[in-house]
């Protein structure tokens, strides 16, 4: 299906923008693994709508309530099933849209795949509102993940030509939760201040603007992965890529690295410590599909949100005819900010899927 991944760890998200909730049911949770709710609130915090006026003032509290999988806030070996109510849907700014797909939307293709049949109300199952039952199941491998040694962070790095600092070489926890605590998910708050002033102009202009999420994961053993098409890579990919908004996707140096000549892209191996690294992280952290000890580094680029309070061209779809379209109700002007939990909640998801495939 669609909206299922996972190998040993099974993932099925369901649910709809403007239905009654959307959620998340996670089959292959190792018995006996505790889940902290305060952090798991903090974790879903950091991604919830109508914190401020960089956000959709949509308000959610976007709490689960666990039906199965969990005793005592122990895993017990069930599937784990966490549910989200919608409780601040606004399905009537969305009922002049059924004829006239928004420009930048899933509108038209998903009414030529389901004949006008999909429920495309605040985008319905292609909404970022999805990214919230993401980020339960997220929240929960971060956990069960930290307890082996394996850290997963990212920050904020890019809004329009406004950039943050990188993260460096080799960053540490303790980096992770510094930018976690922030209201502004990046490490230098100056350069976040001029990224928060990008987001408010192309508001205040009736637009939107996009922005990269720099994710990395520290701890991880060398050796996990598969060659080819069931790589590392691969299989971040195909979860990260499901992230509405979504659309370019490097690891490492990345598209840097075809610049660059062999003998500067490639990374030299030493030893430290009776450990074999390399001097620099260029490959971020994967070589052949496979993890070679080294923290996996990646970047996630997101599009302006589409939604935008400004004239579009379009067409009414019931006349076959060209028109103009105004987008009303509440939207981010920015998706950027607010991904940078749920791209570490879908590496954290993946990398345990892959470590439990180990045990």
């Amino acid at each position: 299906m669609a909206s299922e991944f996972g190998n040993h760890l099974r993932i099925s998200i369901f649910g709809q923008s403007h239905g009654a909730a959307i959620g998340v049911v996670a089959d292959g949770l190792p018995a006996g693994e505790s889940v902290n709710m305060d952090e798991l609130a903090r974790f879903m915090a950091r991604r919830r709508p109508g914190k401020d006026s960089f956000s959709t003032p949509r308000q959610e509290a976007d709490m689960p309530a666990f039906l199965s999988g969990l005793q005592d806030n122990v895993t017990c070996g069930a599937p784990l099933c966490a549910v989200i109510e919608n409780r601040d849907q606004h399905s009537a700014d969305y009922t002049s849209l059924a004829d006239t797909p928004r420009p930048g939307h899933a509108d038209y293709t998903a009414w030529v795949k389901w004949g006008g049949k999909a429920d495309m109300r605040g985008g319905g199952h292609f909404s970022g509102r999805l990214t919230a039952p993401l980020c339960v199941i997220g929240g929960i491998a971060k956990q069960i993940l930290a307890r082996r040694g394996v850290y997963v962070g990212a920050h904020l790095l890019s809004v329009e030509k406004e950039s943050d600092v990188p993260f460096p070489s080799w960053p540490m926890s303790a980096l992770f939760e510094d930018v976690a605590a922030k209201s502004f998910p990046v490490l230098d708050d100056a350069c976040g201040q001029r990224m928060r002033g990008a987001i408010l102009s192309a508001a205040q202009a009736g637009d939107s603007v996009g922005g990269v999420v720099e994710c990395a994961a520290i701890g991880l053993p060398a050796g996990l992965g598969d060659p080819i098409f069931d790589g590392m890579e691969s299989r971040l990919a195909a979860v990260l890529f499901g992230i509405p908004a979504m659309k370019g996707l490097e690891f490492g140096a990345g598209f840097e690295s075809a610049k660059l000549r062999g003998s500067v892209n490639n990374d030299p191996f030493c030893i430290r410590n009776g450990r074999i690294e390399t001097t620099r992280n260029r490959c971020g952290g994967i070589l052949g599909g496979i993890t070679n000890g080294m923290p996996l580094t990646l970047r996630a680029a997101f599009k302006p949100t589409p939604s935008i309070a400004r004239p579009q061209q379009t067409v009414r779809l019931s006349r076959m005819v060209e028109t103009e379209l105004v987008v009303s109700g509440r939207h981010d002007p920015c998706i950027a900010h607010r991904a940078v939990p749920v791209v570490e909640a879908a590496v954290a998801t993946v990398l345990l899927d892959i470590l439990l495939e180990q045990d």
